[in-house]
């Protein structure tokens, strides 16, 4: 079987795999003229400075998390490649020695012809335009006549300036042109951009991806403006007291954890599900059997039989199997579970006694509602037999904010806070940054923070559908008192909350009976109720919002 998959340009961008193109707006494109200058880079000035300012803004914001913004240029011909190096280098302090010129064929690739350099120099320039994301690289900038191709991985490309126009005779795509350039530079799902700049031929080219149905965004640019990064969240030691404001996060053994061994005591005969009906399937429905990841709808195993095959039901063993360990993150017990599933399906899963190796059984076990009773009823099973509570935990370490290193997240609203040793104070909701204001004016908070996944502040816990899963508290809040109150803020409710709670208050207790220099307690905040019942204060919030304390 063969697998060919097109990733068109404008779903790889609405999936957020890669940056987002951001074009200069109409006042920041009005600034820019080409002079009449025979000089290329006379010509090109306002250009090349709106794409340096850009790179620079870009630069001082990666550079505070370990990454160097690259800027990029492409020319018209190998001559205006050089001078406009020579310009870059000359002209901005920052990019002396730090301009890399690369020489290329019409078509992208670096070539011995073109460079003019011998075998060994052209190794070279091919291994320092793959090495510039490194802090080791020297190099800033890359000054070419066409975004490079063979091989090129550069992810920390932020700023193309574009020089040159393009015909249809090129044979050249503006997602070609600016691909190169939207490799994302993070794991994870923050939102990256990439600050286009260029002529208005150039920026014709580029616009008429559209046709493709890519949104291009607009954004002003120039001096002044904000810089096209993700925001960068970091703790802020400019007039802020960071030891007076640092909250001190006691890390706890873990709670809750899988008794691998009492697999075996589970019992396929005792299991609570509902029936499936056994249908008779034609004998051209028999011949492609496919079965699907009930979580994503992939096909994840398909068997086609001919005439002379014989059916094996045991992929279709192993297939349920091996869900069921990675849906549960089992690291053991495949053998136990394949010999318990095998048995289920045989004696039990129909209602009635079946021919594991029937052709008509394996179509029957390949529907939805038979591989999603299987699953789902030895997870129930499993959760229920090898969850265990350790009874206690003990404090192992302890996290300090102020020793968070710095992380990014997408673009998004957020407050400067007066109170929090971090820089910024972003939120899952519009509640969650009105509540942060809320904490900002209360006499009796003397700091607080929101959590984040690099402050590693988790809770291990048992969710509803009785699997171990972690849980990311929303505010720790140390009061003038010296109490230290975890705060769950939600809009809307779900299932998991009363659980969350329990684990939180559970935690809470474990922690003062262990002795911590700091008392710690919990409040939940739903919306509703904060805004039928406005607190003036902290301890108005603890007066009022006493949901999940009492533990019933």
């Amino acid at each position: 079987m063969q697998t060919i998959s097109d990733y068109p340009l404008v779903e790889a961008i609405c999936q957020n795999v890669v940056k987002h193109p951001v074009l200069p707006d109409a006042p920041s494109r009005a600034k820019l003229s080409e002079k009449q200058s025979a000089k290329f880079t006379e010509k090109y000035a306002d250009y090349l400075e709106l794409g340096v300012v850009e790179w620079r803004k870009a630069y001082e914001e990666h550079q505070k998390m370990g990454k160097k913004a690259i800027l990029f240029v492409m020319t018209d011909d190998t001559r205006n490649c050089d001078e406009v190096a020579e310009y870059l280098e000359n002209r901005y302090p920052d990019l002396a020695g730090a301009v890399l010129v690369i020489h290329t064929k019409n078509n992208g690739e670096i070539s011995e012809a073109s460079t003019g350099k011998g075998r060994e120099e052209l190794e070279l320039l091919r291994r320092q335009s793959n090495e510039i994301d490194s802090a080791e690289s020297p190099y800033k900038a890359i000054v070419s006549v066409l975004m490079l191709k063979e091989g090129w991985d550069v992810r920390n490309v932020t700023t193309i300036v574009g020089l040159r126009a393009y015909s249809a005779k090129s044979n050249i795509l503006p997602e070609q042109t600016l691909g190169r350039g939207l490799r994302k530079m993070y794991p994870g799902d923050a939102e990256e951009y990439l600050s286009v700049v260029g002529t208005d031929a150039f920026m014709d080219f580029v616009e008429s991806i559209q046709a493709e149905g890519v949104e291009l965004e607009r954004g002003a640019m120039g001096s002044g403006t904000k810089p096209k990064t993700p925001l960068v969240i970091e703790v802020d030691g400019g007039s802020k007291d960071i030891e007076a404001l640092d909250i001190e996060i006691p890390l706890l053994s873990p709670r809750v954890y899988r008794e691998y061994k009492n697999l075996e005591e589970l019992d396929e005969t005792r299991l609570e599900f509902q029936p499936v009906e056994y249908r008779q399937f034609s004998e051209e429905e028999q011949r492609e059997i496919v079965f699907k990841d009930v979580a994503t709808g992939e096909v994840a195993h398909t068997t086609v039989l001919d005439g002379a095959a014989v059916a094996d039901y045991r992929s279709a063993m192993g297939f349920f199997a091996r869900s069921i360990m990675r849906e549960l993150r089992l690291v053991s017990g495949y053998d136990t579970l394949y010999g318990k599933v095998k048995r289920f399906v045989r004696d039990s899963l129909f209602g009635k006694s079946v021919e594991l190796d029937s052709a008509n059984t394996l179509r029957n076990l390949s529907e939805p509602a038979a591989t999603k009773t299987v699953i789902e009823t030895f997870k129930r099973a499993v959760n229920e037999l090898t969850v265990r509570d350790t009874g206690n935990a003990e404090i192992r370490d302890t996290i300090k904010l102020r020793r968070t290193r710095p992380f990014v997240v997408k673009d998004q609203p957020y407050i400067r806070p007066r109170k929090c040793v971090f820089n910024r104070i972003i939120g899952d909701s519009s509640f969650e940054l009105e509540f942060a204001a809320f904490l900002e004016q209360c006499p009796d908070v003397a700091a607080y923070a929101k959590n984040h996944l690099a402050v590693h502040f988790t809770l291990d816990y048992v969710n509803a559908n009785g699997e171990i899963s972690n849980y990311y508290p929303d505010f720790i809040v140390r009061l003038t008192d010296g109490r230290v109150i975890v705060v769950e803020t939600k809009g809307q409710a779900d299932l998991d909350v009363p659980l969350k709670m329990a684990r939180l208050r559970q935690w809470c207790e474990d922690v003062n009976r262990a002795g911590f220099v700091a008392t710690f307690d919990f409040v939940y905040v739903d919306d509703e109720s904060y805004r039928k019942y406005p607190p003036r204060t902290f301890a108005d919030v603890l007066a009022t919002f006493t949901e999940y304390k009492s533990g019933k």
